[in-house]
């Protein structure tokens, strides 16, 4: 009787199948894990942000402000705290002393006045990862209004853009982002990425970019129509810009409180 010498087992086409099925769902597995990661540094760097707002607002309680300031005008545009107060530089870092910069983060604040002749002042507070040795761009005062300068700070501050509406546009969420300064050779579309956060001038509304147009990097749509909450159809907006070296947008945050500040 001859026995059957056959081996019974795989054959390599099978092999190659079953690997690469393998792969394609490691891979799967792999970005799921790094999607995870993501979004628990972001859940994490948002949780710090709000507490690191809480002491913003505390610090601006304690170092007080006058709600008659020339510049606090109801109505008007919203001034930058550090324009307000005098404040050591390290007040607008969180932890204000840390042994680690790289793990610091800092805050600015804008201030408008929230009624007529009376004490209450709004504050709104942008808090923004702290990148060591990195510039940002701010806008000069005086009669080089509005040119573009480079701080010399290292801290992410809000900067003024100047936002139109297309009057060809049938979306009123879309917005054109006007360059101020057309004769310098700043592209000025380039402070605002997809996600930056908006926050009107002259009302304090905040607004949410949702898309940045490839075509036309001036055009930006917003999360709602501009202007639906009395702001004008041109006017500006405050948004903390990239660094001026580029790179991911520094700001995490933004938050608003009405503050009570005493008279005179």
């Amino acid at each position: 009787m001859v026995k059957d010498r056959r081996q019974l087992g795989f054959s390599l086409t099978e092999t190659l199948m079953a690997v690469g099925t393998l792969a394609i769902g490691l891979t799967f597995v792999g970005g799921t894990f790094l999607t995870g990661i993501y979004f628990s540094s972001l859940s994490t760097e948002r949780s710090i942000a709000a507490v690191a707002a809480e002491e913003a607002f505390a610090k601006i309680r304690i170092y007080g402000l006058d709600p008659n300031h020339a510049s606090l005008q109801t109505g008007g545009g919203s001034t930058p705290y550090e324009q307000l107060v005098t404040i050591p530089a390290e007040e607008y870092l969180y932890p204000t002393t840390s042994a680690d910069p790289a793990r610091q983060y800092s805050w600015a604040a804008l201030c408008r006045r929230a009624d007529s002749g009376g004490r209450l002042v709004q504050c709104t507070v942008f808090v923004s990862r702290q990148t060591p040795s990195t510039r940002y761009w701010f806008r000069r005062s005086g009669a080089d209004w509005p040119q573009l300068g480079i701080s010399d700070a290292n801290l992410p501050r809000p900067l003024r853009i100047n936002l139109v509406q297309d009057p060809a546009g049938a979306d009123a969420s879309e917005v054109l982002l006007k360059d101020a300064v057309p004769s310098d050779p700043n592209d000025e579309s380039a402070l605002v990425m997809d996600g930056a956060l908006l926050v009107d001038d002259g009302t304090g509304q905040i607004y949410r970019v949702l898309e940045r147009s490839t075509r036309q990097p001036d055009r930006i749509r917003l999360d709602r129509p501009w202007g639906a909450a009395g702001a004008s159809a041109d006017g500006w907006a405050w948004v903390v810009p990239p660094a001026v070296s580029g790179g991911r947008n520094p700001l995490i945050a933004v938050y608003q409180q009405v503050l009570r500040f005493p008279g005179n």
